[in-house]
């Protein structure tokens, strides 16, 4: 039963969604505990790159913002240590997905892995008992017939479910999300009132720090090759595949009387193909390594809306289960450069259905 001196852990960033997180579950009565992961081990990203990101020198700063908030706001404060972890689940995960010509979501694995799975894991190992888990995410959870959903915040340009719906049933029974029906006008002015360190901090949205991820690969890794169209003619030269993605137009540095754009990446031959726009437009596609939230199973056809990328618009589609583990997704609209690797993640209304890592495009 959740009372007012229900123990919670909060995952802090240094920023201020996660800092009005904590400092709501403080004014409720919970007994708040602030947590913060240490991933940024110094062996990939320069010492001299500025800027905050997930991975990144900055690290520190954050984890000292993090640690004054919860001064503060008078709770405990613990750092835990995830820098193997980072780099065996995230990182890696992130260098073998491009240099095979997918694009990786790091952000979602990292969600799932490290803030959901090996976070929470070494806190109960440490000894810090707590029910439940709070983040700074923009997003909701609700019950229906006994089955835990995952649901759409209410500032619908904040929402986050995307890099959520790997979270199992277990995970959101014992999650919070404290910003949910909040908007992010909001958060800052509670975040004012409190007079909160972080209410003015900037917001950083990248994986690397300076967002240049090319640092993760080493100098043998990055083989320049051709670019070549849909006939194999080669148009020009490119700096190495972990330089593109699928559906990619700008830097391609070739010369074309119509605009070009990334319809493959060929491990293989270390070639770009190159094609015109409409040439990278799919009616569907198959997925694996599925999590449904919505539902047990996928045992037939549901009317959905697909969401292929974080910055992309749900579409109506249908999908269907096809064979163990995979589906097969049908947009009612064919769907520009849809990248294996990503992930597709299906709503029925406002709640996550489920979604899967995109294996190929049909």
């Amino acid at each position: 039963m959740l009372t007012k001196r229900t123990k919670v852990v909060v995952g802090l960033s240094g920023g201020v969604d996660s800092s009005v997180a904590a400092a709501l579950l403080k004014g409720k009565g919970f007994d708040v505990i602030g947590i913060a992961m240490e991933i940024f081990d110094g062996l990939v990203v320069d010492k001299d790159t500025r800027g905050h990101a997930c991975y990144g020198p900055e690290e520190q700063e954050d984890i000292e913002e993090a640690a004054s908030i919860c001064k503060q706001l008078a709770i405990p404060f613990t750092v835990i240590d995830l820098k193997g972890e980072y780099r065996n689940h995230v990182i890696d995960y992130f260098r073998n997905e491009y240099l095979t010509g997918r694009t990786p979501n790091p952000c979602i694995v990292c969600n799932q892995k490290l803030k959901f799975g090996f976070l929470l894991e070494k806190v109960k190992a440490a000894g810090i008992d707590f029910r439940f888990f709070a983040t700074g995410h923009y997003a909701r959870v609700a019950q229906n017939d006994g089955r835990y959903l995952l649901k759409k915040s209410a500032d619908r340009s904040k929402d986050q479910t995307y890099f959520l719906y790997r979270l199992t049933q277990e995970q959101l029974s014992q999650t919070l999300f404290p910003l949910g029906s909040l908007t992010k006008q909001q958060v800052r002015k509670i975040a004012l009132s409190l007079n909160l360190k972080t209410a003015h901090r900037a917001e950083s949205q990248d994986f690397i720090a300076g967002g240049d991820y090319t640092k993760l690969f080493d100098n043998d890794e990055i083989k320049a090759g051709d670019i070549v169209d849909d006939r194999g003619n080669i148009l020009g030269r490119h700096r190495g595949i972990v330089h593109y993605t699928l559906g990619q137009r700008r830097g391609l540095s070739i010369a074309s009387k119509r605009p070009l754009y990334v319809k493959k990446i060929d491990t293989e031959t270390n070639r770009i193909v190159v094609s015109e726009q409409n040439n990278l437009f799919s009616k569907g596609l198959i997925a694996s390594d599925l999590n449904l939230i919505a539902v047990d199973r996928l045992d037939s056809p549901y009317k959905v809306k697909a969401k292929i990328r974080f910055r992309h618009n749900e579409v109506d589609a249908t999908v269907s289960p096809l064979g163990k583990d995979k589906m097969k997704v049908v947009f009612n609209t064919s769907q520009m450069s849809v990248a294996p690797g990503q992930s597709v993640v299906l709503y029925a209304e406002d709640s996550v259905f489920g979604g899967g890592i995109i294996e190929q495009a049909i």
